[in-house]
């Protein structure tokens, strides 16, 4: 395996869309085009095809892996897919597109640099088009794709194609996406998926896998705000590292360098940056989302949890915050109930202080009255911490601005949340 291909940029991306309008078929087209699939797959496959009865290989069985989800024809949980270009590597979240299942989409989606909407061109902007693409927003997802698929229902027409466009753009001026693109496909003939497509010479646009390709994610990660939450402190103590101490982690945002200035949360110490340090060797910088070791000039205490930040741009010690929750469990939320809270690398105890109302995903609607927390709901609440947390705004960071809540009779995790300010 070469460097260069160690080297190369990952996308994430999520895809959602109501049942039956071919999120499953986009995919397997998308791996069987792009050529990153092995022969025995594609056989069992065709196999499976001939039993269902179907007289085309039905692409959508390669990514329906779970035995229920093929014999009923439904995803039912997210299932994460790999494959790679020569120009780049991605992780794909399928995830389902039943109403009752939001908190598989918030799983999915919450690493996302990009979700894939699927929109059935018969049916144009239906109400899951609708929650997915709130949940998007919600999720601060920063680039959002627009199929408009089974064009060859609707022969391809440009108009069709149109409209679904404004009647799309209409809903989304409510939502904070500032990247949005529309491609016109056919996922069961391949139109525009891979291969640009004689069907649709009206559309000058890219392929849906050039988009993947080549759109620009570097930006994606706060480089901004400098955070390093602490995971664990490295002593190798063997003779030839006797006197290592160095400070591993994952960059949460920000850059940080050798010489840099740093401060130790929560307390307090100043220090300078020595060196950073990864398998290969130190390096000049560091970023989001590298892992990296970091030493220091000064021997600190700092444990994990702790966070390096820069003196003069520092997160916010918080004991109250205001979260929107999506909550994961089917058990619902119980009042002033104790769980711990998980914040990048620290743990704390909290509880549910005050219901402030439920989204309808639907309408976007507030509801302020009905305050109990059930499977799927997303909610914002008021929550009470035992110790006071490093965090950002979810806007500004999604690493420092998320949190999720565990059960601690159960050790489930019941909830993700989004910080706000």
């Amino acid at each position: 395996m070469s460097d260069n291909y160690l080297d190369m940029q990952l996308l994430r991306f999520t895809t959602a869309g109501s049942v039956d309008d071919g999120k499953s078929t986009l995919i397997g087209r998308l791996l069987f085009d792009s050529k990153s699939i092995f022969e025995d797959q594609l056989e069992s496959v065709e196999a499976s095809s001939k039993k269902r009865g179907v007289d085309h290989v039905d692409l959508a069985l390669l990514t329906d892996g779970l035995k229920d989800e093929r014999e009923q024809g439904i995803t039912i949980d997210v299932a994460y897919r790999y494959f790679a270009t020569p120009k780049r590597k991605f992780i794909i979240a399928d995830t389902p597109g039943h109403i009752q299942y939001t908190r598989n989409m918030v799983t999915g989606a919450s690493t996302a640099n990009l979700a894939l909407l699927l929109v059935d061109a018969r049916h144009g902007v239906v109400e899951q088009t609708c929650r997915h693409s709130f949940i998007a927003s919600l999720l601060q997802i920063p680039h959002l794709v627009i199929c408009i698929n089974k064009m060859d229902l609707v022969d391809y027409s440009e108009e069709r194609f149109n409209e679904i466009v404004t009647q799309y753009k209409e809903f989304a001026s409510k939502l904070k996406v500032n990247d949005i693109r529309f491609v016109p496909i056919s996922a069961l003939h391949g139109d525009n998926v891979v291969n640009r497509s004689t069907n649709t010479e009206w559309y000058n646009g890219e392929t849906l896998l050039h988009t993947l390709e080549t759109i620009h994610i570097d930006s994606d990660q706060d480089h901004v705000n400098a955070r390093f939450p602490v995971q664990t402190v490295i002593r190798p103590k063997s003779d030839e590292h006797h006197d290592f101490r160095g400070y591993a982690g994952r960059v949460a945002g920000g850059i940080f360098k050798p010489g840099d200035q740093i401060t130790v949360l929560p307390s307090g110490f100043g220090s300078k940056i020595k060196s950073i340090e990864t398998l290969d060797g130190p390096i000049k910088e560091a970023f989001a989302p590298m892992s990296v070791t970091i030493t220091l000039e000064d021997d600190i205490d700092i444990s994990r949890g702790d966070m390096i930040v820069r003196p003069n741009n520092q997160p916010r010690a918080e004991q109250d915050l205001d979260v929107m929750l999506c909550w994961l469990n089917n058990k619902p939320a119980q009042p002033r109930a104790k769980y711990t809270l998980r914040h990048t690398t620290n743990d704390a105890r909290c509880m549910i202080k005050e219901v402030l109302y439920k989204v309808d995903i639907n309408t976007l609607h507030r509801i302020v009255e009905d305050k109990e927390i059930t499977m799927n709901d997303i909610v914002r609440v008021k929550l009470r911490s035992t110790k006071p947390l490093f965090v950002d705004e979810y806007n500004d960071n999604r690493n420092t601005g998320s949190i999720i809540l565990v059960d601690e009779a159960t050790n489930e995790t019941v909830a993700a949340g989004m910080i706000r300010s």
